[in-house]
């Protein structure tokens, strides 16, 4: 199993930037035309250096093109400047997440003292390997530094660098956004250095510009939305994601935080910045709700115990409520499972699962009666969740939808609406799917795909031209297999049925990736544009 899994995670992919033509068995839908596109770390050894964590590897993007009923793969790595630096110093320069990168050997106290100075805010890396954002017609690898690149979806060459502190003051932002039916696009960030007030940014990037601006970029339009205050001017909370309805952007404060001095002095200590991350469990999370019409927060405090959560399902209104949906954890022991010093002959025992991750419902009342006694459960739609009237304000409790699942979708059609289906993977004993899954949110029924020796990604949906209802469509996931025997291949399953209709085996050594999307090909630009 180590080895399988040290091949899964920790060794250097080669790329492919010219197309292959992938094997298709079974009857791809005739509809299915455009690029799945997929982004995730692919390097991990550079000369004699290695990243200390999974997720500091140098970007790999890659992508399936479907025409015609034909499949066509293509990957190739993130041309960053941190790749460039790196590659040309043939060692890790540029420092990530979990690993610490010290290009100039600070030998006498004066050097020391300007690397420290140099570094209290830290010029982050553009190695953006999480997920693709869309703004306007163009197409930007993210992840969650004030960074993203523009990236070519056809050729995945490598485009120019944009810098969101250029446009709006934030040092870190997420790589899940948010999309309006106008193609707007809404993301968070932290902003950490203005002049001590800490606070969280969101932020809109206008789908287009004003005619005599075309040559303009759509970020010199972006405006500030609003923001929120952070609880503790030096500790903010670490997220990964927010949640947005018709009328409200919910942003979950947990007690997952980084410290602000510790990072500013990360660089002398000889430290990680994943070292400055901390929880505290005695703490409380937070749930502040900010209304998009007037742009303030509603008043009421409402929060739930501590909890880690990366990534928000769903959210909708019902009734004078919010309703939403997270993937949550008990501790943050997730993210130190996929330090790569962890892929040993331990690795089951090392990685088993301490908190399995929960998909959680939280109904709370915006609207209710503000004469009710401490005690009321101030919930009126039928659900188990409940929302407590407190002195200091409103305990939420969730209802509990599933376990085990992880990097959760949904058709996005349904966003900020009621929706009924969950795709997502399945987890068992370690924190690496070995199956996809379908969860009907109303029955809590699952339906299951998993091969043996398969290792799925994240599924993503793609409706149907002519759907009519939310589940008429396909699931796509790459499938990556530690059989050297065995190529890795695209499933495409009727998201219906949850039954297999084809899939697409091209023989690489595929990188299990993070995030990415499906790109219909009436959104691509033609060669000439």
């Amino acid at each position: 199993m180590s080895s399988a899994m040290e091949a899964l995670y920790s060794g250097n992919k080669d790329e492919h930037p010219e197309p292959i033509k992938a094997e298709v068995r079974g009857q791809l839908p005739t509809w299915l035309q455009g690029i799945l596109l997929r982004n995730g770390p692919g390097m991990h050894t550079i000369g004699d250096s290695k990243y200390n964590h999974w997720f500091d590897g140098l970007a790999l993007l890659h992508s399936f093109t479907f025409k015609n009923g034909e499949v066509y793969y293509r990957s190739k790595y993130l041309r960053s400047d941190t790749y460039n630096c790196n590659v040309e110093a043939n060692r890790i320069v540029v420092s990530e997440f979990g690993t610490m990168a010290y290009p100039d050997p600070c030998k006498n106290i004066f050097a020391k003292a300007f690397c420290y100075l140099s570094h209290t805010i830290p010029e982050f890396t553009d190695n953006c390997l999480i997920n693709i954002l869309k703004a306007g017609d163009d197409f930007y690898a993210t992840s969650e530094t004030n960074f993203i690149r523009k990236i070519n979806p056809q050729t995945l060459e490598t485009l120019d660098k944009v810098d969101y502190n250029k446009y709006v003051a934030v040092n870190v932002t997420t790589s899940h956004p948010h999309y309006d039916s106008a193609g707007n696009v809404f993301n968070m960030g932290t902003s950490i250095v203005d002049k001590g007030r800490t606070k969280y940014v969101l932020f809109k990037i206008p789908s287009s510009v004003p005619e005599q601006e075309k040559k303009k970029s759509c970020f010199k339009h972006l405006e500030v939305v609003c923001s929120i205050p952070s609880r503790s001017l030096l500790h903010p909370s670490y997220y990964h994601s927010f949640g947005l309805t018709e009328n409200y952007i919910i942003f979950v404060e947990q007690p997952f935080r980084l410290d602000i001095v510790k990072m500013a002095t990360a660089y002398i200590r000889g430290v990680t910045w994943a070292s400055c991350l901390a929880f505290n469990k005695d703490d409380k999370t937070w749930f502040h709700f900010v209304d998009r019409k007037t742009k303030k927060e509603v008043s009421t405090k409402f929060y739930t115990d501590a909890m880690v959560f990366f990534h928000h399902v769903n959210a909708y209104e019902e009734d004078g409520h919010i309703i939403f949906d997270i993937i949550s954890y008990t501790d943050n022991s997730l993210y130190d499972m996929f330090y790569l010093k962890n892929l040993n002959k331990d690795f089951e025992e090392n990685t088993k699962l301490t908190a399995i991750p929960t998909c959680k419902r939280f109904v709370v009342p915006l609207q209710f009666d503000k004469d009710a006694g401490v005690g009321s459960n101030l919930v009126t739609l039928p659900s188990t969740a409940t929302a407590v009237k407190e002195k200091d304000g409103i305990y939420c409790q969730p209802e509990i939808l599933c376990e085990g699942i992880e990097l959760p979708r949904i058709n996005y059609d349904y966003n900020g609406k009621k929706h009924k289906y969950v795709f997502a993977t399945e987890l068992q004993w370690s924190p690496i799917p070995t199956k996809i899954a379908k969860l009907n949110t109303q029955t809590k029924e699952m339906l299951h795909w998993g091969g043996e020796d398969c290792w799925p990604s994240e599924p993503i949906f793609v409706p149907s031209p002519d759907a009519r209802e939310e589940d008429d469509g396909v699931v796509l996931t790459c499938v990556v297999r530690t059989d050297p025997e065995k190529a890795p291949f695209l499933l495409v399953l009727d998201a219906k049925t949850f039954t297999e209709l084809g899939r697409a085996t091209v023989d690489v050594k595929m990188h299990l990736d993070l995030h990415g999307m499906f790109i219909p090909e009436q959104d691509l630009k033609t060669e000439t544009e």
